[in-house]
């Protein structure tokens, strides 16, 4: 769940700083708002698979995702807040006969986290954003969630800002996962071409190029990253499923007043890694996907 994480390690330094880009508060003019609780569904359609013993089976990916961020502490100097979050997920079959893949499906897949985020100014226009995350994933459908270890992430940016246009920043990622240890650098890069043109990088999980319509209406073209990681537990041993994709395409967010906002995408999603159950070969891993994406904004300014 690396993809997801970073992302929300990047945002989150907008709900902490006072939910406003200001000259002396992170973020640049023209950005998408801060989400206070977002409720988003994703599909994937046309993906198949097959085993030794049949033919190839279609199936969609499908999701539904919940956060909502707490703010803990919140002075000039230092900010806190804390962000559970859930998701379930399934491989839907399309296609007549055994599934292979059953214990995937009927939305066994979950994902319950909590993230942690704080933010401390070092000057006017600098900070130091650090964070932390506990979940764990699994098909706790079929199996009681302690019976699924726990997955640790930890992480530290250094962010300044040279003027309302321009941001950079860089830091460090590390993820205690049961498949093992991984460490990634942050890049962070914000810049504004003009009063409606700007690109966001938040490497290595976003690039996305941002035209501002108006003052609620923002289209991108945009790449992002996302890594999904289940402990399967089977009757007499376990297994994962494992999949980083990288999803391009254009995404559509409108803001109605300063308290509800929605996000549209539509793109391909591009599979890099696909571990299934064994004995199960992924045949098609990339294709079209679509979110449609529900947000609050923070109720205070």
């Amino acid at each position: 769940m690396r993809g997801s994480w970073v992302l929300g390690f990047i945002a989150c330094f907008l709900l902490l700083s006072g939910y406003c880009h200001c000259q002396n508060k992170p973020g640049i003019e023209g950005m998408v708002p801060s989400k206070w609780i977002t409720l988003r569904n994703t599909q994937a359609p046309g993906r198949s698979y097959r085993t030794l013993t049949s033919q190839n089976k279609v199936y969609t990916q499908e999701d539904v995702f919940f956060k909502m961020w707490l703010p803990v502490v919140h002075t000039q100097k230092f900010s806190l807040a804390l962000g559970p979050q859930y998701r379930t997920e399934q491989l839907e079959l399309q296609s007549d006969g055994e599934n292979a893949i059953h214990m995937l499906s009927n939305w066994n897949l979950r994902y319950a986290s909590v993230d942690m985020k704080g933010m401390v100014s070092l000057d006017s226009s600098s900070w130091l954003v650090f964070g932390g995350n506990v979940n764990k994933s699994g098909n706790f459908n079929n199996y009681s969630f302690k019976s699924f270890p726990f997955n640790y992430t930890a992480s530290a940016a250094w962010l300044r800002k040279t003027s309302a246009n321009k941001e950079y920043g860089a830091g460090l990622i590390v993820n205690k996962s049961f498949t093992g240890i991984t460490i990634l650098p942050i890049l962070i890069y914000h810049y504004n071409f003009s009063k409606k043109t700007g690109v966001e990088l938040s490497i290595p999980y976003k690039m996305a190029f941002r035209y501002n319509l108006t003052s609620s209406d923002i289209i991108s073209a945009k790449a992002e990253a996302a890594n999904r990681n289940y402990m399967i537990r089977l009757d007499d041993s376990q297994c994962s499923f494992r999949r980083i994709d990288v999803d391009m395409g254009i995404a559509y967010n409108k803001s109605f007043g300063k308290l509800i906002g929605i996000e549209a995408f539509a793109g391909y999603r591009q599979n890099i890694s696909n571990r299934l159950p064994p004995e199960v070969v992924a045949v098609k891993k990339s294709g079209m996907a679509f979110s449609l994406e529900l947000y609050i904004r923070p109720p205070v300014k």
